[in-house]
C-alpha cells in the first residue's frame, strides 16, 4: 500500500478551494463567531486527513461521519472521519505555533485514534503533525504525538486485525446460520438471500436462469458476496438453485452459479469456488480464467445432506453452509 513509510514524519499539502468554500459556507450558518471558527477548522481538518488517507489507499466515508452532518456539527465539537471497516478517526485542528491539541471530552471515546492537523493562517494549506491512539485529557501537548509512520503502521495493523476477525467471525457465523434449502420451497429464506432481480439489478434476470430440464419444481435465490477492503471491494453474485422431481423431495438437484457484479463483464481472474462435503473436503471446484462470465457447478444431494460453498479471492475466502 505504501513505500518508504519510515521516512514519513509529517505531511504538508494544499487545501482545495472547493473544500475551503464548503467549510466557509457551513461556518457562516452558525450563531456565534466561536462556533463558526470551530466548524471552519474542523471541516478543513477532516477534509485534509481524508485526502491524505485516500492517497495512501485507505477507504473512507465522509458522508457517514458526524463532522460532515450539519446538524451534528452544530450540536458537538466533532471532527471525526469514518474509515471503512476500521472505525472513526478524530482529526483535531491546531493553529500555527500552537503547543497543545484540544480534544473535547465528547470525542475522547469511540475513536480508533486522534490526528493533529495544523491549519495555516491563510487556510491555504495544512500539515499532519502526528497521532495518538487514546487520550483522556483535553489539552494534549503536541510533543507527545507519535510520528506519521507509526500512524500508517497502526492503521495497517487494524486492517489486518479486521480482516482476520471478519474471516473468523464469518466462519462462526455461517456455521450457525446454515441455509436450509428445503425450506426455500415453503418461501422461507435466510437473511441476505434475495430474488435474482434484486441482486442483479442492472442485468436482465433471464441471463441468470438455466433450464431445469426434468425438474419442474425448483426455487432459486441470489446473494451478493463482498470480499472487503483488502480485495478492493471486489464482489461476485452467487445464485443457488435447488429442484426436485414432482412429489419426490428425497433427491435434490443443486446448481451453484457465480456471476460478475457491479457492471463487470467477467469474474475476477483469481476467483476459486469449491463445494465442500460435511468433512470440509472439496468434492468439486472451479477457477475463473480471464474471460469467465460465469462459473456453474451442478450436483445431486439427498434430504439431510450438508454441504458448503467456499468462494476464495486471493487469500480472502467466504463460506456459505447449506443443509437439504
Amino acid at each position: 500500500m505504501m513505500s518508504d513509510i519510515a521516512t514519513i514524519s509529517t505531511f504538508t499539502g494544499p487545501i482545495s478551494t472547493v473544500v475551503r468554500r464548503l467549510a466557509e459556507k457551513w461556518s457562516r450558518q452558525q450563531a456565534t463567531p466561536e462556533k463558526s471558527q470551530q466548524i471552519l477548522l474542523n471541516t478543513l481538518s477532516v477534509s485534509f486527513v481524508n485526502f491524505y488517507l485516500e492517497s495512501m489507499g485507505f477507504e473512507t466515508d465522509l458522508e457517514a461521519s458526524d463532522s460532515w452532518n450539519p446538524v451534528q456539527q452544530t450540536l458537538m465539537d466533532v471532527a471525526d472521519l469514518l474509515i471503512k471497516n476500521l472505525g472513526k478517526l478524530e482529526c483535531r485542528p491546531v493553529l500555527e505555533n500552537a503547543d497543545f491539541v484540544y480534544v473535547p471530552p465528547e470525542v475522547q471515546s469511540n475513536r480508533i485514534g486522534y490526528v493533529a492537523v495544523q491549519i495555516s493562517e491563510s487556510l491555504q494549506s495544512a500539515k499532519l503533525l502526528g497521532f495518538i491512539k487514546e487520550i483522556s485529557i483535553e489539552n494534549l501537548p503536541i510533543n507527545q504525538l507519535q510520528p506519521l509512520e507509526n500512524f500508517l503502521n497502526y492503521l495497517e495493523s487494524l486492517e489486518l486485525q479486521a480482516t482476520k476477525c471478519k474471516t473468523q467471525n464469518l466462519g462462526l457465523f455461517t456455521s450457525q446460520d446454515v441455509v436450509n434449502l428445503k425450506r426455500w420451497f415453503e418461501n422461507i429464506f435466510e437473511s441476505g438471500w434475495e430474488t435474482i432481480e434484486s441482486i442483479f439489478i442492472t442485468e436482465q434476470a433471464w441471463q441468470f436462469r438455466s433450464a431445469e430440464s426434468g425438474f419442474k419444481n425448483s426455487v432459486e435465490r441470489a446473494k451478493l458476496v463482498d470480499f472487503g477492503i483488502k480485495a478492493n471491494r471486489s464482489s461476485v453474485g452467487i445464485v443457488v438453485k435447488v429442484s426436485h422431481e414432482k412429489n419426490n423431495f428425497d433427491d435434490m438437484k443443486i446448481v451453484v452459479d457465480l456471476h460478475p457484479t457491479n457492471g463487470q463483464e467477467y469474474l475476477p481472474s483469481s476467483l476459486h469456488v469449491m463445494i465442500l462435503d460435511e468433512e470440509e473436503i472439496a468434492v468439486m471446484e472451479a477457477k475463473a480464467k480471464n474471460d469467465n462470465k460465469k462459473i456453474s457447478l451442478e450436483f445431486n444431494a439427498a434430504v439431510g445432506d450438508n454441504f458448503s460453498v467456499k468462494i476464495a479471492l486471493g487469500d480472502i475466502s467466504v463460506i456459505e453452509n447449506f443443509v437439504i
